[in-house]
């Protein structure tokens, strides 16, 4: 893995009802997930997000906040040296809760930019495990207990953590409750529409997966 110059970042922007920015977020390849409540993408033709849904795009964009408010989860994949654009208006809140530069994937390769969510039965585990490029996961719902390089951690909804991708993960959902996190990836071009999972026990393979995904954006990304 080699420095690709990018980083990965998770901002949470809180809209009040009828709540807009002051002025457009900067172009750069992002995804708006939905959180909770609903927003409107500004533009010549208006987009309505609703909850747990997503938008994505590579240009500029401004939002305004639904009837009941808003909350979006926004994964960016910015210039290592370029600061996070805080959302700013009248009963807008922004904050920055996790970036991180990217190792890679290959800098000389296509890329594409994914957001799946993935969701475990209670007790759900996903066995020993890499992916091809890294990400940032984002706990909506349960718990789950992360295993990687050495370390053990567990993980509350509204919590963000980041994967380079190379590093074995173990994930043990609790037991108490379902468990979905959201998560963008930087991926190889030609991982579109397939699967980032590499299991480290090649009996892992055939074992029934407890783990089922919901996908949004699988997209080709400038870089």
């Amino acid at each position: 893995m080699s420095r690709t110059g990018y980083k990965l970042r998770h901002i949470v922007d809180r809209l009040a009802p009828g709540a807009q920015y002051f002025e457009p977020l900067p172009a750069l390849n992002r995804v708006l997930y939905c959180h909770e409540g609903a927003f409107v993408v500004i533009g010549k033709e208006e987009e309505t997000v609703g909850e747990d849904r997503t938008w994505f795009g590579a240009g500029a964009v401004a939002v305004r906040a639904g009837d009941d408010g808003a909350v979006i989860w926004r994964y960016e994949l910015a210039d290592e040296n370029s600061p996070a654009k805080m959302a700013a208006g009248t009963g807008v809140s922004s904050v920055l809760t996790l970036e991180s530069e990217l190792d890679g994937p290959d800098p000389s390769g296509d890329w594409i930019l994914r957001c799946d969510a993935v969701k475990f039965p209670m007790g759900g585990q996903a066995f020993s495990h890499v992916h091809q490029g890294p990400g940032i996961r984002c706990l909506r719902e349960g718990k789950i207990r992360i295993e990687t390089a050495g370390k053990s951690r567990e993980y509350n909804p509204g919590d963000a953590w980041f994967e380079p991708g190379p590093d074995p993960v173990f994930a043990q959902a609790c037991s108490e409750q379902c468990t979905r996190f959201v998560r963008v990836m930087v991926l190889p071009a030609d991982l579109r529409g397939k699967s980032s999972i590499q299991y480290l026990d090649p009996e892992d393979n055939d074992k029934p997966k407890s783990q089922r995904y919901q996908h949004y954006v699988d997209e080709p990304i400038e870089h």
